[in-house]
């Protein structure tokens, strides 16, 4: 949208805290370092950054097989009933429709409001006609009892920009008046906003201490990124000090715009984009929308074919276990993100934005042995419309380890490439992935919780039922097997409510059966387990373990989830 794109930039130039972007295909100078500490992990892998604005089309565009590779954490989605016409396009991407393909590949969806509209900007109408649209929008959402994956009302996008003062008042009573039309119908969906286009600490000032005395603050707190990612920290940071100050208690937070046009088809841009949203511990990030409906916003082109992009969240969406922290040197461009899974012992780093021979450091590798398998992929930037088949393999061999550090040189990088460096015992690893944490899943209003005695030091509880499937809890694991048979499943958990609690289970949208948990000694200490058989497909399959879902009458007492393996 050249609009938008106008106003962004110059929003951007405004801002408080600007500083001035690099070009995604500048070359820094050579020499610079990426140190990865394994055995420093920050949280759990949760593909936080692997959604999309408008990623999904329909129920099917595009095909759930190039999408479950991704584990799309998450999707903003337009309103029911969208009347929106992106960059010049038929409204599409309905919040509603493609609910049921979002749900097949286990990702959540944010609900954008003023979608209603057909125009954007936004043209205002009036508070009647708005109001009217919101009551709409809500009631069509609560009538839709089989859609579960609605984790968010965005109520609205961009206002430091697309809102019409002029015409219907300021911004924050604006936001008071439309959250309290939705609360009036939904009491529970999370509110999101303001979701402006850029971080600016007065704006958002003004709007948190309007939404604190009103008792309407969001239940997550969302802006974009849409240049430079070298803000995103110092913008994290300045929000989370700002919320203190003002003596409001911690806010999820989702950047659910992230990169500028010319940074999203590049691999090496996105790796940095990547990595520091994975630092600054964001619950949620999306690729911004800038082409077509119907391609994950350029990751896929020609019947699906994969893009040079789309094997670094290929790269992204294999990793299990923990997220690890990285820290890169001086003030070159490289930077980079990376997981240890500790069941498997599999390091796996993803890096870029930087030209030359660079080095990635590793330490804390010694629960791999003294020897390593080492290997080095890396994927183009060829845009979004020619399709990868496969990244390049650099280099694989063999190497020593001392004292659990590794330092891995890489020769002639492309500063727009993005590198994927995985290291695993030279012994072998498992040849699939046979363990899945729970934590690491995607987790339906329930929680990630942390525990010495859980698999990975993590597992999910607070798993409950309403007796309405929208907002019951569940999990649903994509697990990718090497062929279609049956597996023994284990499930680690814990239940203290000192009596048999259950839970249902299904795969694939197949039929429901029941998992019963005997009782344990205590919550949030694992080790004991259960088993039950599935029988998968080859490839990727969605595994739900549900309180409460449609077509299942529900479960009873309670139980925590440590993990699934499959054997």
């Amino acid at each position: 949208m050249r609009p938008r794109v106008r106003a962004l930039l110059l929003a951007l130039t405004t801002a408080t805290a600007s500083t001035t972007a690099a070009s995604p295909a500048a070359t820094a100078a050579a020499g610079a370092t990426l140190t990865v500490n394994v055995g420093q992990p920050i949280r759990p892998v949760t593909h936080a950054a692997s959604g999309g604005l408008y990623g999904l089309a329909e129920n099917s565009r595009p095909a759930d097989s190039t999408l479950l590779p991704l584990k799309v954490n998450s999707l903003t989605q337009p309103a029911p009933g969208v009347g929106q016409k992106p960059n010049g396009q038929p409204p599409g991407g309905d919040s509603l429709l493609i609910a049921p393909q979002a749900t097949r590949v286990g990702a959540g969806q944010y609900i954008r409001m003023p979608d209603i509209y057909p125009d954007f900007p936004y043209r205002w109408v009036s508070w009647n006609d708005w109001l009217a649209k919101v009551d709409t929008m809500v009631r069509a959402r609560l009538n839709a009892t089989t859609v579960t994956n609605v984790i968010g009302w965005e109520l609205w996008n961009e206002p430091d920009w697309t809102w019409n003062t002029a015409a219907a008042g300021g911004f924050n009573d604006g936001w008071v008046r439309t959250y309290r039309a939705v609360r009036a119908l939904d009491a529970q969906t999370p509110i999101v906003g303001p979701s402006t286009a850029v971080y600016n600490r007065s704006w958002m000032q003004s709007f948190l201490i309007r939404a604190r005395d009103t008792g309407t603050l969001p239940d997550i707190i969302c802006w974009h990124e849409l240049e430079n990612p070298a803000r995103i920290a110092g913008d994290i940071a300045d929000y989370r000090n700002l919320e203190a100050s003002l003596g409001i208690s911690p806010r999820r937070i989702s950047i659910n715009e992230y990169a500028a046009p010319a940074e999203v088809d590049v691999p090496g841009r996105i790796a940095g984009y990547v990595a520091k949203l994975e630092r600054g511990g964001v619950e949620s990030a999306h690729r911004a929308f800038w082409y077509e409906y119907g391609t994950m916003n350029g990751l896929v082109v020609n019947n699906n074919q994969p893009t040079g992009t789309w094997w670094l969240y290929k790269w992204y969406g294999d990793m299990a276990g923990n997220m690890v922290s990285t820290t890169p040197g001086g003030q070159s461009g490289l930077d980079g993100f990376a997981s240890y899974d500790p069941t498997r012992k599999i390091v796996n780093v993803v890096f870029g934005d930087e030209a030359g021979t660079n080095t990635v450091n590793l330490t804390g590798l010694g629960a791999l042995g003294s020897s390593v398998r080492v290997t080095l992929l890396s994927t183009p930037s060829r845009g979004r419309f020619t399709a990868v088949t496969a990244p390049t393999t650099v280099s694989a061999g063999t190497r020593t380890i001392s004292d659990g550090r590794l330092s891995v040189s890489v020769p002639d990088m492309v500063a727009t490439s993005a590198y994927q460096l995985v290291v695993e015992p030279a012994s072998g690893v498992p040849a699939y992935q046979q363990r899945y944490e729970a934590e690491n899943a995607s987790v339906f209003r329930a929680q990630r919780l942390s525990s010495t005695s859980a698999s990975g030091g993590g597992y999910v509880g607070r798993i409950d039922n309403s007796g309405t499937p929208r907002t019951d809890s569940y999990v649903d694991f994509v697990v990718n097997v090497p062929a279609a048979r049956a597996y023994t499943m284990t499930i680690g958990y814990a239940n203290a409510t000192g009596a048999t609690a259950t839970q249902g289970l299904a795969y694939n949208g197949g039929a429901w059966s029941t998992v019963s948990y005997p009782p344990t000694a205590a919550w949030g200490q694992f080790g004991a387990t259960v088993s039950t058989t599935v029988s998968l497909r080859a490839g990727y399959n969605v595994i739900r373990l549900a309180k409460g879902s449609p077509f299942f009458a529900g479960g009873t007492g309670y139980a925590e989830l440590d993990y699934i393996q499959l054997t």
